[in-house]
């Protein structure tokens, strides 16, 4: 992010909007939005949005999985594969 393209104050954004959000897709960068001096928003493509949440949703899924190692709530790829093989063999019948 630069700081001096990247930061803009409530009043430009209303001035330049159309400006600000061809900038964000050319770039790929977000714009902090302030009010008053303070951070009140963030402006983003929407596909860096998406791969941002497609980002936290893997980190998300790794914690919960070293959570689950360290409370010993794991199985063996044999057992798992072996459950599937039951559960196919029941829906084949």
């Amino acid at each position: 992010m630069k700081v001096s393209t990247d930061i803009k104050p409530v009043s430009y954004l209303k001035s330049h909007a159309a400006e600000i959000l061809k900038h964000i897709n050319e770039t790929h960068r977000p714009v902090v939005i302030t009010q008053n001096g303070e951070p009140r928003a963030v402006l983003q493509d929407p596909d860096s949005y998406d791969k941002m949440r497609n980002a936290i949703g893997l980190l998300k899924l790794m914690s919960l999985g070293e959570d689950n190692i360290k409370q010993d709530r794991v199985k063996s790829q044999e057992k798992v594969f072996k459950t599937i093989d039951k559960l196919l063999a029941k829906k084949q019948k």
